[in-house]
């Protein structure tokens, strides 16, 4: 037992704590040493997982009374079996567990657990969600807008281009953009978010003593400024295979919609929007010619009713129903004190005479191509002079 900062840390007598690595490891928030080193433990006992390891702490309180309890008081738990009580008198595992804090020590590495406050919102309530997270950079999830954009690792000009497209016009809405640091439609939408000054997350399938694919390493520095990475693997997990459909969970759960940019026929993309399905989680796809490769994924998805339409922002902010934040509440302040461009300006006056109409109509009224009409709705949109309706309708506010 001993005392350092504001926190009692309690060790048990029995486990062997590296006293070096007790006096690196200070800036742990949310868990206490003591806390962090049974869970991590915990994780490395083999046959649990996250969603045992989350039986056995709800059930004993925590990870060190894990180990502590009875035999014939973890029998009582739901699903754990005699090979999972047996495996827990394993005691390499807290050697493991030693290794793994001297490294998060030394790297200044971040860690937040389950039970914290600032975990993500929107993982903990995916059943399977990590038991920790690991995170290096400047990340703050807490009261935002996350959405998550994935695809083809083989992004097309067309798939640049609407990449590109809709973070500019959802910019000011200030989401944070989440993907897999991947190639193609991952780097790019990173790459994009940070363009626009937008937090942007990477969502790794290894530990955080690398980074893969290496040649994106240039980006490290400037995602970590506003954003940076998460991960649940430890610093001896490399970019295998079956890491990447473990982190697509964390891809789609971690926010409140999964964007497919572009996928071929199959792809890991998909996995994610099906992930995101299973968490009854927004999925929206973007569509493509039928004869184009990477958008057959996409179009299926949207065939078969397991992603919305995505041709514009205006759909996103629609469908997801985003509030939009207003310096004022009525009209005429927003008259008084907006500034227009020529094309809001005829629309807002088109709108003023009809009510309200959908957004095709006004595109052929005020002589604008419908490509360009969804944004200089979203702006006005997101001036307050204006407000969506259901059906694709809008009206002056």
């Amino acid at each position: 037992m001993f005392l350092c900062g504001k926190n009692l840390w309690i060790i048990p007598k029995n486990h062997y704590f590296c006293s070096s690595i007790i006096r690196q490891i200070n800036f742990i928030h949310a868990m206490t040493q003591s806390e962090l080193y049974h869970t991590l433990a915990l994780m490395q006992v083999e046959g649990v997982g996250d969603v045992i390891a989350k039986k056995l702490i709800q059930h004993c309180g925590n990870a060190a009374e894990v180990f502590a309890s009875k035999k014939s008081q973890l029998q009582k738990i739901d699903g754990i079996g005699s090979v999972v009580i047996k495996n827990l008198q394993d005691k390499s595992v807290f050697a493991k567990a030693e290794a793994e804090l001297q490294f998060i020590a030394q790297e200044n590495i971040s860690t937040t657990y389950f039970q914290d406050e600032n975990y993500p919102e929107h993982l903990k309530h995916c059943y399977d969600s990590p038991v920790l997270l690991f995170q290096a950079g400047n990340i703050d999830l807490q009261n935002q807008r996350i959405i998550s954009i994935v695809g083809t690792r083989q992004i097309t000009t067309y798939g640049m281009e609407f990449t590109k497209k809709l973070i500019e016009e959802i910019s000011p809405l200030n989401p944070i953009i989440v993907s897999g640091f991947a190639y193609g439609v991952d780097i790019f939408a990173h790459q994009m978010a940070m363009d626009c000054g937008l937090q942007t997350i990477g969502v790794l399938a290894h530990g955080l003593n690398q980074i893969y694919p290496k040649t994106h390493k240039k980006y490290m520095a400037k995602m970590e400024q506003n954003g940076g990475f998460l991960t649940e693997f430890w610093s001896t997990s490399n970019p295998d295979k079956e890491n990447f459909i473990k982190r697509n969970r964390i891809v789609a759960g971690i926010s409140e919609a999964t964007i497919v940019i572009e996928s071929a026929e199959r792809g890991g993309s998909l996995v994610t929007a099906n992930l995101a399905n299973d968490y009854n989680r927004d999925v929206f796809a973007v569509p493509g010619r039928t004869t184009d490769k990477y958008s057959q994924g996409c179009n299926n998805l949207i065939k078969t009713q397991r992603a919305n339409l995505l041709t514009s922002a205006a759909d996103l902010v629609y469908i997801l129903n985003w509030e939009l934040q207003r310096e004022s509440q009525k009209a005429v302040q927003k008259q008084l004190f907006v500034t227009l461009t020529d094309e809001e300006q005829i629309i807002y006056d088109y709108l003023q005479k009809t009510g309200k109409e959908m957004m095709d109509i006004i595109a052929l009224e005020c002589d604008f191509p419908i490509y360009r009409i969804s944004s200089i709705l979203l702006n006005m949109e997101l001036k307050g002079v204006i407000r969506p309706l259901p059906g694709k309708m809008f009206e002056v506010v």
